[in-house]
């Protein structure tokens, strides 16, 4: 699924059903900025009392279309397009904190609504042309609807004004960076029916509330309005900036219909080439991704570790817990040589880590892998499913933390797998008498480096089908840890999945977290032994 698809077919125009009536003129201008009507009464609990009034009415369309300029505004011409210094939000107020918000166009066609929150009150914000510099876009604002709308905001510092740490944009989606201020995958703030046989429903943030910061507080809340044919929802972000960004979230589900497959926490990110999967490696470098495994810290305590993958066909797990204590996909290969990319510098893109609120109870963190053959495609969705399929009427309360930085807080005690390889097994030197695959997996960390040469460590390998082979556990100084080796002898004639799970042990002790990988042998006559 391309990442623009993703946006493309979840950008929806607003209609104004659940909200507020959109007055046809302003009530007056603050500092740059059009206010509309008066404001209002707000907190969180106004919020989820619209959200659940959405949800008691059958769903209507936001889709609204735009101008025809607007419509055509390719690539380049979306991008010449800035939103002008002199109208940012809170420009000329005291605190540590601007917002900035983005045109309508190109992907994003669904205008959301803006409000400004101080002292317990909500105004509306108004799309203002004369807060956009053009550029070479080719539209002209004076000839733009008035009401027109804004696609999304961004975030920025007072301290630096050029580059923003947050942005939302696009159906429910939202990113962040950590202190390496690159951008990598995003969050949604919800998922529905991703990876099934049918369309995917992609929710839209259709309003959001944007609190006036306390000036010197670290700490921004925003509040966003969901609405889908499926699900109405309240959520409230309360973001932490700083060398790791932190999202607080609260959020209030209201279904309209029974969910089959409802994501939580959603991940999205993108892998096309990797250490472990050269399947589609036909560009210049080495690597090519967003992040490279899904962390798993179930709610018995065990670490996981899922290597990212590029099927050739769509590939779904589900990793079964109780009150799981954190996933999240990570970019754990940190190194600039393994990716050779100095335009969009892989090596630095956030890991995001979910950390449950309270008991989640029983559900499975769910991962889908879809084909891509280039890096413009989100490909990679990871999210949270409970058990229960939510019903009509119900009020779903979930909370959670989302943490973006170049590590996760929360970390094994264990040795950890720091790279996943494979190749064509058999012994060199020796005549290759049947197809066999190699897997080469590197830990460290733990008590790894304190037992080289002090004590016998060895691989436990588990495999669903087919026969294990050449088993090795053995110090890799290079790393201060060891390299796991083991060869794989698929079953005649088979192409069926094959699951594999490793970990290394050393008198009884385990040493590392659990290694789990999904192998897909290929047919009979592809398997060349060279």
């Amino acid at each position: 699924m391309q990442r623009r698809d993703f946006l493309r077919r979840a950008s929806l125009a607003l209609a104004a059903f659940g909200l507020p009536s959109l007055p046809a003129a302003a009530a007056g201008r603050q500092h740059g900025l059009r206010r509309i009507g008066q404001p209002q009464p707000f907190d969180f609990a106004a919020l989820k009392g619209q959200a659940r009034a959405l949800a008691q009415a059958p769903y209507r369309s936001h889709k609204r279309t735009l101008p025809p300029e607007v419509e055509a505004l390719d690539w380049d011409q979306y991008q010449s397009i800035r939103y002008r210094q002199d109208h940012a939000l809170w420009a000329n107020r005291p605190g540590g904190f601007q917002a900035k918000f983005f045109h309508l166009g190109l992907y994003f066609h669904t205008p959301v609504r803006m409000f400004d929150v101080a002292d317990g009150k909500a105004q509306e914000l108004a799309y203002d042309a004369a807060a956009f510099d053009y550029g070479n876009s080719g539209v002209h604002g004076s000839r733009l609807p008035a009401d027109l709308g804004f696609a999304g905001f961004r975030l920025n510092t007072r301290g630096d004004t050029d580059r923003d740490f947050a942005a939302f944009l696009g159906a429910s989606y939202f990113r962040a960076v950590g202190k390496e201020g690159q951008y990598g995958q995003s969050a949604r703030g919800l998922a529905i029916d991703t990876g099934m046989g049918k369309p995917e429903e992609f929710p839209d943030f259709i309003a959001y509330y944007l609190e006036q910061p306390a000036p010197g507080s670290d700490t921004l809340v925003v509040y966003g309005l969901l609405d889908s044919p499926s699900v109405a929802g309240a959520y409230r972000f309360a973001i932490t900036n700083g060398e790791v960004l932190l999202m607080d979230i609260d959020s209030a589900l209201y279904p309209r219909a029974q969910i089959e497959r409802l994501g939580i926490a959603p991940c999205t990110s993108m892998y096309q080439v990797g250490e472990n999967d050269r399947r589609m490696g036909w560009d210049w470098r080495p690597e090519i991704h967003d992040t490279d495994g899904l962390s798993l810290w179930t709610g018995s305590g065990e670490w996981i570790w899922r290597p990212l993958c590029n099927p050739p066909q769509l590939r779904f797990n589900m990793f079964v817990d109780r009150n799981p204590r954190g996933f999240g996909l990570l970019q754990r290969d940190r190194d600039f040589d393994h990716y050779q990319d100095d335009g969009v510098f892989y090596e630095k893109r956030p890991c995001l880590w979910v950390e449950p609120k309270g008991e989640w109870g029983a559900g499975s963190v769910q991962l889908v892998e879809i084909p891509t053959n280039d890096e413009t495609f989100d490909n990679i969705v990871a999210f949270w499913n409970p058990a229960a399929k939510p019903q009509p009427g119900e009020e779903l309360l979930v909370g959670y933390r989302l943490y973006w930085g170049a590590q996760p807080p929360a970390r094994p005690p264990l040795a950890h797998c720091v790279a996943s390889r494979t190749g064509l097994g058999g012994v060199i030197g020796r005549k290759r008498e049947y197809f066999s695959w190699r897997f080469a997996v590197d830990f460290e960390g733990g008590e790894l480096q304190s037992l080289i040469d002090k004590a016998e460590v060895e691989a436990v390998v588990g495999t669903s089908r087919g026969r294990v082979e050449i088993v090795s556990a053995r110090p890799l100084r290079e790393i201060d840890g060891y390299r796991a080796m083991f060869d794989l002898v698929p079953p005649d004639g088979s192409s069926e999945q094959i699951d594999l799970r490793l970990y290394l042990r050393s008198g009884g002790r385990t040493l590392t977290e659990t290694w789990l990988y999904q192998y897909t042998p290929p047919p009979p006559e592809q398997r060349t032994l060279y």
